[in-house]
């Protein structure tokens, strides 16, 4: 850089330095921060559902407890296969009759996975119309399902999982 831009330069920035001075804010207390806390009430507690929803609510539920059922009656036979299979190479007989079973076991978990959908579409629905003000409550009675059906959900895929990991992958 040559001298005279150098100047010019250091010129500008002491300039800035030059000016007037600022007022900046002030940090000391302000009278809103001393003044006490005012009492806030606690919300409304939620609304129940109403006996349709209910219903419909337990419906669902024990749909996924079907498909708990039948998932839980597939299990056995899957696991023996797999067991079976363990160390057997890719598409051996073993192999094929290990992966069969556990498309039955992913088959019979169809209930759990379908209550869980529903249950999930519910949720919208009622909260649409809520917010709409066509409805009110429920909603936390249709989240405990559906946690509870997500739970059973996981917990299946989290099995079929475990299986699939223990037969040689192709």
């Amino acid at each position: 850089m040559t001298p005279r831009r150098l100047l010019t330069a250091l010129a500008l920035l002491l300039s800035g330095c030059a000016g007037a001075p600022q007022s900046y804010p002030s940090l000391a207390k302000r009278p809103i921060e001393s003044a006490p806390l005012a009492e806030v009430a606690p919300p409304p507690a939620p609304a129940p559902a109403d006996s349709a929803l209910s219903a419909e609510i337990s419906r669902h539920v024990a749909q996924a407890d079907k498909g708990a059922a039948g998932f839980d009656a597939a299990l056995a036979r899957a696991d023996k296969a797999v067991r079976a299979a363990s160390g057997t190479s890719v598409s051996s007989d073993a192999w094929v009759a290990a992966q069969v079973a556990i498309s039955a076991l992913e088959a019979a978990r169809n209930d759990s996975v379908s209550a869980l959908a529903s249950l999930d579409t519910l949720y919208v629905t009622r909260s649409n119309a809520i917010a709409d003000g066509k409805a009110a409550g429920g909603l936390d009675d249709i989240a405990a399902a559906r946690s509870a059906a997500l739970a059973l959900v996981d917990q299946q895929n989290d099995r079929i999982d475990a299986m699939k990991a223990r037969l040689p992958q192709p």
